[in-house]
Formats: C-alpha cells, structure tokens, sequence
C-alpha cells in the first residue's frame, strides 16, 4: 500500500526513525528552556546585564545616568513582551513537533490557513508595537527633543574623526573657538550630578558617540551641530565609543570618560591642562624656531 502522494511505502520506515523525530521536538524545546533560563540569570550577573556604572557598592543593576533608568525600564518592559512571544512560539513549536510527527499510516492533509488565526497574530503584534511606541514618547522626548535640552554653556564640542575623537573644551573666557581653548583626543571630562551639554560634529563621515554605562547614543552627522545631554551619579571612569561601523579603523574609536566629583575638582584639572597646552604651544614654537634659525645659517 502507498500513501497518497505514492512516493513511499506506508509502515516502510523503521521504529528508530521515528525516535529521531521525537528527539528534535525534545531538542526544540530544551533550547527553548536554555534560553529561557538565561534570560531570567541576566539579571542576576553583572557580566551578563546592561553597562553598569564605575562603583562597585552600587548594583549593576542601577544605571549610572538619571535618563538611562527610564531607557533601561523600556528595556525590560520589551524583554518581557518579546519573552512571552518567545515562550509561546517555541511552545507551540514543540508541540506541533511532537503531536504531528510522522507515522505509519498518517497521510499528510493540506489546507489553505485559519483566516482566524492570521488576525490574530496580526492584531497582537500591532498592539504590543503601538504601546511601545507611546509609551517610550516621554523618554524619547527628554533625550531628543531640544525643548528639553538644559539651560547650560557647552561643557565641549566633540568631533568625530577617523578614527578618534576631538574634543574642544572652553577656556578661561567660558566661550568655544577662542584662542584659550584646550584640546584633547579621546579625553572627555564633565561633573558628577549636573546636566552637562556637548555639541557633536563629524569630520568626515557619520560617527556615533556611544556613552552605554549612561545609556547615551548620537549619530555624529557631517555638516550638522547636534547638541547632546546627559548626566551621571556616579564618579569614576567610564567608556566612550564609536557605534557606527565608520572605517578600517573603527575598533580604535575609543576613548576615556572621567566624571568628576565636584565642579572645583573639573576647574582645577582644566586649568592644569590649559597650563601644559600653553607649556606645549610654547616648546613647539621654540623649536620650530630653532630649526629654522639653523636651515638659515646652512
């Protein structure tokens, strides 16, 4: 006898082949578990979780910036959306694996679909991404909308450049492209618990500041001044990087992030480096006269 198709014997295939076809909708579902499973340790693990912040008395599960505990609310709010369709899914999956696996004497029916169940997996997607679109727009809001910008000088303009990033901070006059500005590469500086506001350039092509313990990321555009704010609880270091795939170079696009504690520990360390740019400035000049006076005398 042969099935309906006639293309194989009906009972020709052996018990062990059927076992096999046990085993995948087993194997199905124990990976559904080890995912499952490691999601919910994520949390419990530092080196499994969001960027934390430098102090280590303090929770890795705490944000280091006010705007990134709202970011990182929104993070879970869509892990558990998308873990309850995961867990659905890979149920069903295994289910369907196993009830409706290949026996002897089983011909194969063909049907066109469930119109019923079409709408739903439509609806239910539609409605999970029209509450995370609104729900997100206050956050969104605070870290996009220049409305909601602090009232604040610019602490430094950063450019990105391939493959590093020039930062221009204020000199004494408080005021950027003047003559008493100090510059640095890869070197950004701001105070601990106070609104700090940059202006981001690109150089070159799009770059984009990545700041991930603060939970702070901007394309850098050629041609445009984006302003960018933010702020962190926490003294200490932390990374800047380049999430912008931007170049040959891009794994070097890294720099160092030092909060401050207080605005007289930031003063004193700018003041200071003002000094050993003009020490520089002067040294340059000396020997580039000097070299020049000896070019003179040949």
């Amino acid at each position: 006898m042969r099935d309906a198709n006639d293309r194989e014997p009906i009972g020709s295939r052996s018990p062990g082949e059927f076992r096999v076809r046990h085993f995948w909708s087993l194997l199905f579902a124990l990976v559904a578990v080890a995912c499952v499973a490691a999601f919910a340790y994520a949390p419990f693990d530092a080196d499994w979780w969001l960027p934390a912040g430098p102090d280590p008395k303090v929770s890795h599960l705490h944000s280091a910036s006010s705007i990134g505990k709202e970011i990182d609310a929104l993070y879970v709010i869509i892990l558990w959306i998308t873990g309850v369709v995961f867990i659905g899914t890979q149920v069903a999956l295994a289910w369907a694996a196993w009830k409706y696996e290949d026996r002897p004497g089983r011909i194969a029916v063909y049907f066109h679909g469930s119109q019923r169940l079409e709408l739903i997996w439509t609806i239910l997607p539609t409605i999970a991404l029209v509450f995370i679109a609104f729900y997100q727009m206050g956050t969104w809001a605070q870290v996009k909308f220049r409305r909601a910008s602090p009232r604040v000088r610019p602490v430094a303009e950063v450019t990105g450049r391939q493959f590093q990033w020039l930062i221009r901070y204020p000199g004494e006059d408080g005021k950027l492209h003047t003559a008493d500005d100090v510059h640095l590469v890869n070197d950004l500086h701001f105070v601990k618990d106070e609104p700090t506001l940059i202006h981001l350039r690109s150089a070159d092509v799009i770059h984009s500041f990545f700041l991930p313990q603060l939970r702070i990321k901007q394309d850098a555009v050629p041609g445009l001044k984006i302003p960018v704010w933010f702020d962190a609880d926490q003294a200490g270091r932390y990374e800047l990087a380049c999430a912008e795939l931007c170049g040959w170079g891009h794994y070097k696009m890294r720099g160092r992030v030092t909060v401050h504690e207080t605005r007289a520990e930031f003063d004193g360390w700018l003041r200071s480096t003002a000094r050993e740019q003009g020490r520089d400035q002067v040294a340059t000049v000396t020997t580039t006269a000097a070299v020049e006076v000896r070019a003179e005398g040949r």
